[in-house]
């Protein structure tokens, strides 16, 4: 199989660009949990969060909404003394803080899938790039969504970390032309 450059470092790496990334997300808890994993890749390698995923959701109930928008100081503590998770504060603190504000969005539109995905009008863009230099870190799209998403108190979501969530739950497909999941 032909593959996009990145994903060829180790099988692990191989299957999340073969079924994950880039592949079109609808459910709520699925975004929020790769919105949070994005978030704490931000300074790190996605290999670093792809070894811990499953700590991840078992630190994290799953990234269940109504159980992380509630965490206590207890629970913070907790997840600050896992190492199987990345230990830093203030991601632990937004990732609180954004499962409220998620809960805040499907209060007023029906569903955090149907607020992303009004951005594009439900569609998804397809880059048109050759060569993973020519992908970018961060577009007028990714600047739009950040921007909304600080404006109603998310944490953690500069442009370049929204662009990569938008890559990972398909609304944005940026496998290169010469990879065998472009067409997908």
């Amino acid at each position: 199989m032909k593959r996009c450059d990145w994903a060829d470092s180790n099988e692990k790496m191989q299957a999340y660009h073969d079924q994950v990334w880039g592949v079109a997300v609808y459910e709520d808890q699925a975004l929020f949990r790769k919105l949070m994993l994005d978030i704490n890749q931000a300074g790190l390698s996605w290999q670093t969060i792809l070894n811990k995923m499953e700590n991840f959701d078992e630190a994290y109930d799953s990234f269940e909404l109504s159980k992380v928008a509630n965490y206590d100081s207890a629970k913070i503590e907790e997840l600050m003394a896992n190492a199987g998770v990345i230990r830093n504060r203030k991601k632990i603190e937004a990732a609180i803080n954004n499962a409220q504000r998620v809960m805040e969005i499907q209060a007023e539109l029906g569903s955090f899938s149907d607020y992303l995905w009004h951005f594009t009008d439900g569609k998804i863009i397809k880059g048109e790039f050759a060569t993973i230099e020519e992908v970018p870190a961060k577009t007028a799209l990714s600047d739009e969504i950040a921007k909304d998403l600080k404006k109603r108190g998310f944490k953690f979501v500069g442009s370049t970390t929204i662009y990569a969530f938008l890559q990972a739950v398909g609304i944005v497909n940026d496998h290169l032309q010469t990879c065998d999941c472009y067409q997908k």
